[in-house]
Parts: C-alpha cells; structure tokens; sequence
C-alpha cells in the first residue's frame, strides 16, 4: 500500500458571510481507501456551510503521515476512519490526544453506531457511523469547524 498526501483545495478567495477573505480550513481525511476518502469529501463539498471559510482537504493514507501533518499545528479538524487498516483512526485519535498539545478536533468514522462508545475511548470530540449520512457528517463537521475558529482565528 502507497502513502498517499494529496492536498485538494478548495476556492480560498471566495469570501466568508463577512465579505471578508478567509484562509481556507484544513481538513485531514484518513483512510487506507481512497473511495472512503472520496465519500467524506464529497459528502461535504468544497464549504459545509456558509459561515465558514472554505475547506482544503489533506488527503492521508497511512498513520506516519497523519502524525506527520497533525505535529505541523496547521490542520483544523481530523477525520480518521475507524475502519482503516493496519492503523484504525480510534487508536489514531487516541495516540493524537496523548502526545499532540493542542491537537485539533477528530471526528471518527466508525462501522457501526453501536461503536460510539469506541469514539469515546479515543477521546474523539465526535463520531460518525457506516453508512455516512452526508447531513449528520456536515452537522458534526460543522459543529467541530466553528468551535475551532472560534478558538483560533
């Protein structure tokens, strides 16, 4: 298996709700599969809601480079599949929140809503199951993007 880092970014110079220009948000996407990567990232589009800035994706697939990424200190939320082998996104997120000060907010994937309680454990701020529902994934993604604008911008 490939490590794969491709960056998608999203129309940085379109302006927020306050006509201002804003930085685009970065958005880490982990999985080992590339159509599970595709999912989360269409599911989402290019900007989950107006009131953000745009969203630029950091495409991941192996544990090495998330941690990699996550140590620069620029990126505004984590999604980690769950699922991924041979490095679930729990036992990621987990790792995040015990070595990284300041670790940005982690939504994990997980097989199943029965696996919430696995989210909990890694200390994921939230959790979306398999299948993803495209409204529930925005909700919590745009819920963990404006507490941490709100913390850091």
């Amino acid at each position: 298996m490939s490590t794969i880092s491709r960056v998608n970014q999203a129309d940085s110079a379109h302006p927020s709700s306050e006509g201002r220009e804003s930085q685009p948000l970065k958005v880490l996407v982990y999985s080992d599969d590339a159509d599970a990567r595709n999912e989360v990232m269409l599911a989402l589009g290019p900007r989950p809601h107006p009131d953000l800035p745009p969203i630029e994706y950091v495409e991941v697939a192996t544990e090495p480079i998330v941690m990699g990424h996550l140590d620069t200190g620029t990126i505004d939320l984590a999604i980690l599949d769950g699922e991924a082998v041979p490095v679930g996104g729990m036992g990621i997120a987990r790792q995040v929140k015990d070595e990284i000060f300041n670790a940005p907010p982690i939504l994990v994937l997980t097989g199943r809503p029965q696996d919430a309680w696995l989210a909990t454990w890694s200390r994921a701020e939230a959790a979306v199951p398999h299948p993803l529902d495209p409204v529930a994934l925005a909700d919590a993604v745009v819920r963990l993007l404006r507490e941490r604008v709100a913390l850091t911008r």
